[in-house]
């Protein structure tokens, strides 16, 4: 055979090719036929969650000229399809999350013992709304909202209160936030100094993903530019001063609960992925000095091999854009590291029970697609946020998965399916597709401003739902195997209004008792900073969270120089 012919190929010969073809067809026309024509498929046409077709069958002619090394090759090495370790789980498991965080600084810091308490490896941040939109929680608009959906944080005194007894030099901490993320990084620098662990001894994330925002989950405060202006400022603060910090979660989460696809997902992740690249390389910073810092947000949806077959792509398509369009030559540069959460948008109201097999389907995916780090969550997440006894179920879920079910014992078991192979070619070439659309409008900015991938998003939400009407997707308990006048058979977590009359008065002791003509005189300095484009503003915000500035008081400043954004609204 000629080399030609060998490449053309891959793995399998044309000859074999030939013959699986020819057996197919035989197969085809014969017993299956006769089945068939007994017993008809229950639908004349099956799909994934995100609508991609699903062949009966999957067999060598699916992957033709699939290439072990080129499209595969071994753990730890390019493409790093089959996982960024050489080991893998076999030599460390995943870490294990669950996000946390309601009512008073008090409160969370008693959740955040219990889930050390009963094995969780790292904590994930949960704030409340007010915080997340940079409010103080005396503001009238946080009326109402204050440790409802999360903690709420308004100075350094609530970092120090959430962590108390917590060694910040021995756990990883992620957080997600995105507007404020320089004030709520800057209280966690502060906090660990004032347990006496210096800025380049702390490890975790911070999302700080603000293209996101305007594409799907709206927490926005300022415009696109001034947005990212804050974002490059931590890469390139963290860069030299924090180097264990993940600067930036690239976040496909959001964008798939806001209704993605799969696809939409990977594609618009990877499309801003490659805008904060950019970012910090006109920064004049070296890729390989940043890139590493990087990591990744997936969603795990009830789709079980079309996420498996996401991830593995995820990380081959990253890979090349950082060799290839960056030129990046830290192998570590090329890696995709990417936290992962079950998918809230598949829990169910209905039959709250059933979200337990849901996110246990969900999470086994994301360990089989090689996530690095994961949260579980728990049954009751519809109604409200979790109690103890529901959040320890969904950490259970994980310790089941790593302990018990064995798929932590070799790496990478479904690397070579037909199936998994043909599903991540697919999701791979569509997501290229979405990627090269918003390469020519000029990039995911330029796209943004256009409504494209909100527009992308919408339509295919609607077309979803437009399947479950009429049952052409089914979900248990909501559009098939429904039980009327069912009651809700689960405690819920409930937040005391109280909590919001507790915040105000530590936010009010605060501001007595620090000094506010240093607050003042250090927030003119922002504002002067704020002004010109070259300056880095995290130092000045770490000033002002040592003297005990409020998030609202930080961000109001900054507000007045970038203004705010309003959103112009896609249809």
């Amino acid at each position: 055979m000629s080399t030609k012919t060998k490449e053309k190929a891959g793995l399998f010969s044309e000859e074999k090719l030939e013959e699986v073809v020819e057996a197919q067809r035989k197969w085809e026309e014969g017993p299956l036929a006769q089945e068939i024509d007994k017993h008809p498929e229950r639908m004349p046409r099956f799909s994934t969650i995100s609508d991609l077709e699903i062949s009966r069958l999957y067999t060598p002619r699916d992957i033709p000229n699939f290439d072990y090394l080129k499209d595969l090759n071994f753990p730890g090495c390019y493409p790093f399809t089959r996982g960024v370790h050489t080991t893998m789980y076999r030599g460390r498991l995943w870490t294990m999350r669950q996000f946390a965080g309601f009512g008073t600084p008090e409160q969370t810091n008693e959740r955040y013992r219990y889930l050390l308490s009963i094995g969780q490896t790292g904590l994930s941040m949960a704030f409340d709304f007010p915080t997340l939109y940079g409010r103080d929680s005396d503001d009238p608009m946080a009326r109402g909202e204050v440790g409802k959906c999360g903690v709420a944080v308004d100075t350094l005194a609530d970092f120090e209160i959430i962590f108390k007894g917590i060694p910040m030099d021995k756990i990883t901490t992620s957080m997600t936030i995105n507007p404020p993320a320089i004030v709520l990084l800057a209280m966690y620098i502060v906090a660990a100094e004032k347990q006496g662990v210096s800025q380049d001894k702390i490890g975790g994330t911070v999302q700080n993903d603000m293209l996101k925002e305007f594409i799907a989950q709206k927490t926005w405060i300022y415009p696109p530019l001034p947005s990212l202006r804050l974002v490059r400022d931590i890469v390139v603060y963290c860069t030299n001063h924090v180097p264990k910090w993940n600067t930036i979660s690239i976040s496909g989460y959001h964008i798939r609960e806001a209704g993605a696809t799969a696809v939409q997902e990977l594609a618009f992740t990877l499309a801003d992925g490659i805008e904060y690249v950019k970012m910090g390389v006109e920064a004049g910073l070296d890729v390989d000095a940043f890139a590493p810092r990087y990591s990744f947000f997936f969603d795990s949806h009830m789709d079980f091999f079309e996420e498996i077959a996401k991830m593995r792509a995820a990380r081959r398509m990253w890979a090349k854009i950082m060799k290839d369009r960056f030129g990046a030559k830290n192998p570590r540069s090329w890696w995709m590291r990417f936290h992962t959460q079950t998918a809230g948008c598949s829990l169910t109201a209905q039959q709250p029970l059933n979200n337990i097999v849901r996110t246990a389907i969900e999470a086994l995916a994301a360990v089989l697609g090689g996530t690095q780090s994961l949260h579980t969550n728990s049954m009751d997440e519809t109604w409200a946020l979790p109690t103890e006894e529901a959040v320890t179920v969904a950490l259970r879920t994980q310790q089941i998965i790593a302990y018990e079910s064995g798929v932590a014992n070799t790496i990478d078991p479904l690397g070579g399916s037909y199936f998994v192979e043909a599903l991540t070619n697919e999701m791979e070439r569509k997501a290229w597709d979405y990627i090269n659309k918003i390469e020519d409008l000029g990039g995911i900015i330029p796209a943004i401003e256009a409504g494209y991938p909100q527009k992308e998003i919408t339509e295919a939400a609607f077309r979803y739902q437009q399947q479950l009407e009429i049952k052409e997707k089914v979900i248990v308990g909501v559009n098939e195997f429904i039980m009327p006048g069912e009651e809700l058979p689960i405690e819920i977590l409930k937040v005391d209004p109280e909590v919001e009359r507790v915040q105000m008065e530590r936010l009010n002791e605060v501001r007595r008792k620090r000094d506010n003509s240093k607050v003042k005189r250090t927030l003119d300095h922002l504002r002067d900073a704020a002004a010109d484009e070259k300056e880095n503003l995290m130092p000045i915000i770490i000033d002002l969270v040592r003297e005990y500035a409020s998030i609202g008081e930080i961000m109001g400043a900054m507000k007045e120089v970038f203004g705010e954004y309003r959103d112009p609204g896609y249809f």
